[in-house]
């Protein structure tokens, strides 16, 4: 009962180990997931855009409010120093004293705007002057008198403003113009000021100055820009949603890729991608489309070409034990038949192997042995050779002239062997003919022949290996490799071979290479 008990729990601990794996695998599947990456990288890309663009358009924010302020403190100034005309005055705009003298109120009569001559004149020159100013939040006219503060527009001040503070102190003793910035030491507090002394026949006589405390305008952008903040967020949230749902769409095509893949095996190499659109993922379907046909065209190849094999070396094996196991050793003249059997049957399965051999090195670099040949001379032998191949009514057509390269025991054999295919075809009382001739760049070497000629059927497959023509009367017990060499040899040359037949007139076999330079 306890070993039994004890099992159990064990078992209970390796399925609970196995559910957590199995878990843990889930999610590091999820989190390594391609939409998953790729709404991370998102998340990244417009985290560091918030990093960087915030802080900017804070700045952005803050040096146009300082370029306003600056520019009504100095409109202040250039008002003020119009009014005075005073000596000490700065270079004034023109458009801005057009626009000073054209105002109302500057029109309007008031005895105490003018030109003062002393102190008392100038105490009545600022009244008059602040009464008629009515400056904006946080903007401050501040006049002194004697190096004494006089009165100010508005009268309630900050405290860095208070007559007795360190900073009126300096103001009031200034003889020259000055404008600046200054910084507080509490957070975005400061002050921005132009300072504009008072001198009448050299003497200076007081001090106006016009100051903006920018505290109230760095926290309106400071409140924009939050709100810029708490809009974007809720943006970039709804934006990742989405963002997750398009990936999602944009990917299943991948899913499908992923499915479709799975479901090829050995066996059933039938399964394509469906294609939707016409954006890269099509095209990655159409390739992987593309590649199947090609796989599976290739295996068809391969198990034909195994089932082929196979059946041409069973025949001569099949042949060879048949006569053996009935071969009378003690009769000589049946012995003798029998070796003669079997020497020519294992001659045809070397020449089998020598065949297919041939046709896998095709496909090899080394594969031609290239060399500058005379065409004419080349003709004259292929011709010579080919007549020992049966009585026929041999005819030389053409021969072409000059020196072309090419491998010459390559092509030898595939000029030979359409020469054996046409006397395999064709009586003796058929006529069959070798030329060659040079046209636009190509060199073309043909057999044609007056025999039975080819069904149309027939010529879409007779390069194929161990392809027959139905119904022919043919002499040869080959394996049907004979074209399958001829059209290797052309396309390791980047030629081709071409077919003209027609059943009852005969057929043409024609090699066009390319020349090679």
């Amino acid at each position: 009962m306890r070993a039994n008990s004890v099992k159990n729990n064990s078992q209970r601990s390796d399925i609970s180990v196995i559910n957590k794996l199995t878990a843990l695998n889930k999610w590091r599947g999820f989190f390594w997931a391609t939409r998953t990456r790729i709404l991370l990288w998102y998340v990244l890309i417009i985290t560091f855009i918030f990093l960087v663009s915030i802080p900017a358009f804070r700045q952005l924010l803050y040096a146009r409010v300082d370029k306003r302020v600056r520019r009504e403190l100095r409109e202040k100034v250039e008002t003020f120093n119009i009014l005075i005309e005073n000596e000490a005055k700065t270079k004034v705009d023109e458009n801005n004293y057009e626009r000073i003298n054209n105002s109302n109120w500057v029109n309007e009569p008031d005895t105490r705007l003018k030109r003062p001559t002393s102190e008392e004149e100038l105490k009545d020159f600022f009244n008059a002057f602040l009464a008629k100013q009515l400056p904006e939040d946080d903007t401050y006219l501040i006049t002194f008198v004697d190096g004494k503060f006089f009165k100010s527009s508005p009268r309630g001040r900050p405290k860095i403003f208070d007559r007795d503070s360190e900073l009126m102190r300096g103001w009031s003793k200034l003889t020259k113009s000055d404008r600046g910035q200054k910084g507080l030491d509490h957070g975005n507090s400061g002050i921005i000021y132009m300072i504009q002394p008072v001198k009448i026949q050299g003497n200076t006589l007081g001090v106006f100055v016009v100051a903006h405390t920018i505290s109230g305008e760095r926290e309106e952008v400071i409140e924009a820009v939050s709100v810029v903040i708490q809009v974007s967020s809720i943006v970039v949230v709804i934006a990742l949603i989405l963002s997750w749902i398009a990936s999602g769409k944009v990917l299943a095509p991948l899913r499908s890729f992923s499915a479709t893949a799975r479901s090829i095996s050995e066996s059933d190499l039938s399964q394509r991608i469906p294609l939707k659109g016409k954006d890269e993922l099509s095209e990655v379907a159409t390739t992987f489309n593309e590649m199947m046909d090609r796989l599976e065209a290739t295996f068809i190849n391969q198990r034909n070409f195994i089932n082929d094999a196979g059946h041409e070396l069973r025949t001569p094996i099949t042949i060879i034990r048949g006569h053996l196991e009935l071969m009378d050793e003690e009769n000589s003249e049946e012995v003798q038949e029998t070796t003669t059997l079997v020497i020519d049957e294992l001659d045809r399965m070397s020449r089998f192997v020598e065949d297919l051999i041939l046709l896998a090195k095709a496909e090899r670099l080394d594969f031609l042995q290239l060399e500058t040949v005379d065409i004419k001379i080349f003709t004259q032998e292929l011709f010579s050779k080919a007549q020992a191949l049966g009585e026929r009514n041999w005819c030389l057509d053409k021969t072409a002239k000059g020196m072309i390269i090419f491998d010459r025991q390559r092509l030898t054999q595939a000029v030979m062997n359409l020469a054996q295919n046409a006397t395999q075809h064709t009586t003796n009382n058929d006529r069959i003919a070798i030329g060659s001739a040079i046209e636009k760049g190509e060199i073309k070497f043909w057999v044609r022949d007056t025999g039975e000629g080819i069904n149309q059927t027939d010529q879409q497959r007779i390069f194929d290996r161990f392809a027959r023509v139905a119904n022919s009367r043919r002499r040869s017990e080959g394996a049907g490799l004979g074209l399958s060499i001829v059209k290797a040899i052309a396309e390791a040359h980047d030629g081709e071979v071409i077919l003209k037949s027609q059943p009852g007139k005969g057929a043409k076999f024609c090699i066009i290479l390319p020349i090679r330079s």
